[in-house]
């Protein structure tokens, strides 16, 4: 199956969307999408499908999302609430592509603050941290939507 990017039509809609409903936390508001820095979310968002010689740098989902998280984080695209753009983002493309981060949200806030605090000379060491765990964790979503009609 082909994996597609996301958009950034569908970052703004979609995962900013979510991130403002169901992550606004009290003194911490994520600000308008508009007042992103120009530039750096598109980086973030195409990066995970950057080629050499025709040939995909990133093979694996489990990569595309582990740097598509890790660039959300680090490369600042938001002026607050990166990290829970972040997890939106990183969820809502892996939900266009038919998949599901199965991942409680505390253990995301803890990755997420792993990812803030690291340092930059450790970018490939965290990235393959992340995604082994997203390995582990992503489950085609049509799975995932059976166990919630097994509950």
């Amino acid at each position: 199956m082909a994996v597609r990017p996301l958009s950034l039509i569908e970052a703004e809609y979609i995962a900013h969307a979510a991130a403002i409903e169901l992550m606004n936390f009290d003194g911490e508001p994520i600000p308008p999408f508009n007042s992103r820095s120009p530039g750096i979310l598109e980086s973030c968002l195409l990066e995970p499908f950057q080629t050499f010689g025709g040939k995909s740098l990133h093979y694996h989902f489990s990569k595309k999302a582990a740097i598509l998280f890790y660039l959300c984080i680090k490369n600042h695209p938001f002026k607050n609430g990166n990290k829970r753009m972040a997890v939106i983002l990183t969820s809502t493309f892996c939900y266009v592509n038919k998949r599901w981060l199965n991942i409680t949200n505390d253990h995301m806030y803890r990755i997420a603050t792993l990812v803030a605090e690291s340092k930059p000379s450790s970018r490939d060491e965290i990235i393959t941290l992340l995604e082994d765990g997203f390995k582990a964790s992503i489950m085609p979503l049509s799975r995932f939507e059976r166990l919630l009609n097994l509950r």
